[in-house]
């Protein structure tokens, strides 16, 4: 299934991509598409309707982000060797973790609001995981059976903030609009080889970001189950797994993001997301 959230800011309604690229209502079958519908057992019952008798949205709303209710956003640092390499860092020898703050969060084609005083605004696409269900301590193999799906994600970064503010990566990380996520959450039993994923970004129809996720240093049940040692992942919580090379930090000379600026980007089987950069006098307002 691919799963989505529809509509205004603040009022999205749930719904689900049938095979004919159509959006179909959820909202008769559940209030939103939250931790409890995402659990194993919400998303079995999911699979038991039958997208056909679901009304079919008109036109092309907006898209808000996939699941509601995420309590952390949890990232991976530098786990594809060639983005290290680009941008002089030393190939970690243990995953390296960062979380966003959820005020982060947006849609997938909402804007990217450039911060006050930003002087190096960055992309990164990146494969993002859903939980489904609560994990503590768990094996790498017991790490699927707690996903619930993948999803398509931009860390965006302000690479002053974050490299020259002093303290660790979080300046650079969390302003609002810097994890745009979606368009949908695609369940895991849709993707066959989530280690075998192309992914790409594009800057104002240039491409910029070409990669693949076999090229992770750790893997995605590596990562999760790691992560799972140091803090308690709860359904409905996302984790940003890293990006490929190709960010403009990394550049000789180095390329940043400026208002006006588009951002394209997708995974295969994941889909596509579109964002433009906007000022914070511009950015939207709920």
């Amino acid at each position: 299934m691919k799963l989505l959230r529809y509509g205004p800011r603040g009022q999205e309604k749930p719904g689900l991509l049938d095979a004919a690229g159509a959006i179909r209502d959820l909202s008769g079958a559940v209030g939103d598409l939250g931790p409890g519908e995402i659990s194993p057992a919400g998303l079995e019952r999911l699979a038991g309707l039958d997208p056909a008798s679901l009304p079919e949205v008109s036109g092309s709303p907006r898209l808000g982000l996939p699941v509601a209710g995420t309590a952390k956003v949890l990232c991976v640092g530098l786990n594809y060797i060639d983005h290290a390499n680009e941008v002089g860092a030393p190939i970690p020898k243990d995953a390296i973790y960062f979380q966003k703050p959820v005020t982060a969060l947006t849609g997938p084609n909402d804007s990217i609001v450039k911060p006050v005083d930003s002087t190096m605004l960055d992309w990164e696409v990146e494969l993002v995981v859903v939980m489904g269900s609560k994990a503590q301590y768990i094996a790498e193999s017991e790490v699927m059976d707690h996903i619930a799906g993948f999803a398509l994600g931009n860390d965006v970064s302000e690479r002053e903030f974050q490299s020259k503010r002093s303290g660790q990566w979080t300046k650079g990380k969390s302003h609002d609009s810097f994890a745009p996520i979606g368009p949908w959450l695609v369940t895991k039993d849709e993707i066959a080889d989530v280690q075998n994923l192309d992914m790409w970004l594009n800057v104002n129809g240039q491409r910029m970001q070409t990669g693949n996720t076999a090229k992770m240093i750790f893997s995605v049940v590596e990562a999760v189950a790691y992560a799972s040692r140091f803090m308690t992942l709860m359904p409905g919580d996302v984790i940003m797994t890293g990006t490929p090379p190709g960010v403009g930090s990394g550049m000789k000379p180095p390329r940043f993001l400026d208002v006006g600026d588009e951002v394209h980007l997708g995974i295969e089987g994941l889909g596509e997301a579109r964002q433009t950069v906007v000022s914070w006098e511009d950015r939207p307002r709920d």
